[in-house]
């Protein structure tokens, strides 16, 4: 099979499209022929090694992927050759086939293309996560979401309507802005760039303040990081969680006196550690997203698709901080068809 292989840590330049053994079923185990992986800013950092996992070299980037099982081990459940799925993986999803420990598995509902169905998992499932189990979202409530336009931004706008929030988008363009907007968003507000001095910083307080209202944003939900997590801090509500999904923009560092002074929680959220230690909790969580996916209340919006070869310039852009929504690698051939 064919596979984009990281030899040595690097960019996505360094990326090479090479032959690769084609993977054999185990216990438990079944072998996709991958249609589509989605690329996401863990596939930036684990290339780099600055990933909290690091796999053993040579080894493809991508996690979350959709496609055909081709091949059923011993113990596999009622899966078929034939049958449509969609997993998340670790790595290994830039490549033409998988295995797959049935565990991970679930099916991909009829009319659903495997680009689609390779967007969902992480983005959705780590937001349900972050706003019900961390953040204590509740109907009602003032939503504040960072980075609003990229994958898990989308999701946190559909995600906190579903539940009945209010939602504030922040973004940095007009084009985001209008993605937030398609999404739900009740309110959008356009930030600068970073690197922001002092005055800047106080500046862009003021307009998240502004924009969520006078009482605060219940839930800060941040997948971003770096400059913009202070002003946004500086926005929270008495007794607010503040998200902590990533850091794109960098590490920020809080000044603690603004916890106390608002008695609010900031909260860690790592998505891959709760399910797997808790997996009853995450696959109900599983069940909500795609109860609200067969409803049309979430959707994933896969905004460009690259083919194999061209999977370094999808996680290129993904490090550019340039996605709306989600890029996906076509892997295989009839990646849009929806028959099985």
């Amino acid at each position: 099979m064919k596979a984009l292989l990281s030899r040595a840590p690097g960019g996505p330049e360094t990326l090479e499209l090479a032959e690769a053994p084609d993977p054999v079923a185990g216990p438990g185990q079944v072998v996709i022929d991958i249609r589509a992986c989605a690329i996401n800013y863990p596939d930036v950092l684990v290339i780099e090694d600055k990933y909290q996992f690091k796999p053993q070299r040579p080894f493809a980037p991508g996690g979350e992927i959709a496609g055909t099982i081709s091949g059923v081990g011993d113990a596999a459940g009622d899966w078929q050759v034939g049958d449509r799925a969609l997993a998340m993986i670790g790595n290994g999803g830039l490549a033409e086939k998988a295995v797959v420990d049935v565990a991970r598995l679930y099916r991909l509902p009829e009319g659903r293309s495997f680009a689609e169905g390779s967007a969902l998992l992480l983005t959705y499932a780590t937001t349900i996560h972050a706003l019900l189990d961390r953040g204590r979202l509740q109907a009602g409530q003032t939503l504040l979401v960072l980075g609003a336009a990229g994958g898990v931004g989308l999701a946190a706008i559909e995600l906190g309507k579903a539940f009945g929030a209010r939602v504030v988008a922040a973004v940095s363009s007009e084009e985001k802005a209008e993605a937030a907007r398609t999404a739900g968003a009740d309110e959008v507000l356009i930030y600068p760039r970073a690197p922001f001095d002092k005055d800047q910083s106080k500046a862009l307080a003021e307009q998240f303040k502004a924009a969520v209202g006078k009482d605060g944003a219940d839930v800060i939900y941040d997948p971003v990081g770096g400059d913009y997590a202070e002003p946004a801090l500086r926005s929270i509500a008495w007794e607010g969680r503040y998200l902590v999904v990533g850091f794109p923009a960098g590490i920020p560092k809080l000044p603690l006196n603004l916890t106390l002074l608002k008695s609010c929680d900031v909260c860690g959220v790592f998505w891959g550690a709760f399910a797997a230690r808790d997996p009853a909790a995450n696959a109900a969580h599983v069940a909500t997203l795609f109860q609200l996916w067969g409803e049309g209340r979430i959707s994933p919006r896969v905004t460009e698709t690259f083919p194999l070869a061209r999977g370094g310039d999808a996680i290129a852009k993904m490090a550019a901080r340039g996605a709306i929504g989600k890029l996906v690698v076509e892997v295989g051939a009839d990646t849009t068809d929806l028959s099985i």
